[in-house]
């Protein structure tokens, strides 16, 4: 009951309008000839991760009608009135007749709306939302897919790949969510026919970057962002978009990868040695932050630029020591080097534990073959992170937090892990008919759910 509750009210709460978006997805099937409303099928394909089912055919098993309160529990929710369930091929169906691009409106949508309530602001940076980029690889497979595939050749084995460059707004108590996606593929690959894969200037991540850049700012023309990135986009490319659009930045500062700045680093460290902040946290890690400020660089393209430079040396309570180094545009001053290194520089890390890892290593399957069509697989993948938002949502919401202390127990001690919890939904959502009031918009609009890690 718990689970269900927490669910229907955060959505209601965060997103009351949701179903009218649904409504308004560019949905090409027959009118006459649909059993199913396009707002109905978009909550079955977002029910096919919130409940990390793994696979469409689970749909089929997990979520079977007969002797459950499935769908009744689905009509409330999408304000539909249905006395059958589709089967996992009719959401194969749907989403031939939706547009990817259709669920990345809906994200958009559903991001601005949190922006507006002001829902993720604890997590800023000098004010501005913390916007991290990376790519990982969602399909592999050891015949060609299709002519975008990327290659990649080993000593005996050669796989062909789709990889996406994401970006992801960081939220308090660790909540990522995805404001962009930019798929990493070979769209060029006409002219390269008959060419060996080594002769082929494949697709890459900063070559993504460039279409993820005017992709972030159509959908968020307003929003000052802190650009977050490993090594790689420390580059001129990368700082040239962010000074176009008026973003700030603070990427991983290498010395293999700018090896003349950091050398310049260190040297202008020594000059400095007032620039030092000392700092022991309560496990009794032991951090020491030293900066410069106005480094040169000169990048490939001959453009000079400035930045300042920050590093971290931690030491562990076991004597084991890490250096963290980032380049910012952002000011560095004793006030200001931890925040820009905790919300600036260390949180980078989450955009692959929690944006990634979690969504390849559990229920949700990211890598998995939900589709080998081009575009449904990228309506799949625009799915999972919809309903990834909403998931997080749910767990790090104070709201579940308050019903879980109604039985004297904290989210941890009633659910045990973020894996049991997609189970308890499952299970509210079969054998409950969950109250009406769960569903009621106005009720949602009265609660003040925060999103912490208190």
């Amino acid at each position: 009951m718990i689970a269900g509750k927490a669910l229907t009210l955060t959505v209601r709460h965060f997103f009351p309008d949701l179903n009218r978006w649904l409504d308004q997805l560019p949905d090409s099937r027959d009118f006459a000839l649909r059993i199913y409303e396009t707002r109905f099928l978009a909550w079955w394909g977002i029910h096919l991760y919130l409940l990390q089912l793994g696979s469409r055919r689970q749909l089929d098993f997990e979520l079977d009608a007969r002797g459950t309160y499935v769908l009744q529990n689905l009509n409330r929710l999408a304000g539909t009135d249905h006395n059958t369930r589709p089967v996992h091929d009719t959401l194969d169906h749907f989403l031939e007749h939706v547009p990817a691009d259709g669920f990345a409106s809906l994200r958009t949508k559903m991001v601005r709306r949190l922006l507006r309530m002001k829902a993720l602001d604890a997590a800023r940076l000098a004010g501005k939302p913390v916007v991290f980029v990376d790519g990982t690889g969602l399909l592999c497979f050891h015949r060609r897919h299709c002519e975008h595939c990327l290659v990649q050749r080993h000593l005996k084995t050669t796989l062909y790949l789709h990889n996406v460059l994401e970006a992801k707004l960081l939220g308090p108590a660790g909540v990522m969510v995805s404001v962009g996606s930019e798929f990493i593929e070979n769209t060029d690959a006409a002219p390269a026919r008959g060419k060996s894969a080594d002769r082929v200037k494949q697709d890459c991540e900063l070559k993504a970057f460039d279409r993820l850049v005017p992709q972030l700012k159509t959908a968020f023309p307003q929003m000052r962002l802190v650009l977050g990135a490993d090594s790689l986009f420390a580059c001129g490319r990368v700082l040239r978009h962010c000074q176009d659009n008026h973003w700030s930045y603070v990427l991983t500062f290498k010395e293999g990868h700018l090896p003349a700045v950091w050398a310049d680093f260190q040297g202008v460290l020594k000059l400095c040695p007032e620039n030092v902040l000392e700092r022991t946290s309560p496990d009794g890690t032991r951090q020491r932050y030293r900066w410069a400020r106005q480094l040169a660089y000169v990048d490939d393209q001959r453009r000079h630029w400035q930045f300042n430079a920050l590093q971290c040396l931690e030491t562990s309570p076991h004597g084991e020591t890490t250096l963290f180094a980032w380049i910012t545009d952002l000011p560095l001053t004793r006030a200001t080097v931890v925040e820009v290194a905790e919300k600036g520089g260390r949180q980078r890390w989450k955009i692959e534990n929690e944006g990634f890892n979690r969504q390849k290593n559990s229920g949700l399957n990211l890598c998995h073959v939900y589709s080998i069509d081009p575009e449904k697989w990228k309506a799949y993948y625009y799915l999972l992170q919809i309903a990834f938002l909403i998931m997080q949502l749910c767990e790090r919401g104070s709201l579940l937090k308050q019903l879980a202390a109604e039985w004297g127990r904290t989210p941890l001690q009633l659910f045990g892990s973020l894996k049991n919890l997609a189970r308890r939904l499952l299970e509210a959502l079969r054998y409950l008919s969950l109250p009406e009031d769960n569903f009621d918009p106005q009720a949602a609009a009265q609660l003040k759910i925060r999103i912490d890690s208190s």
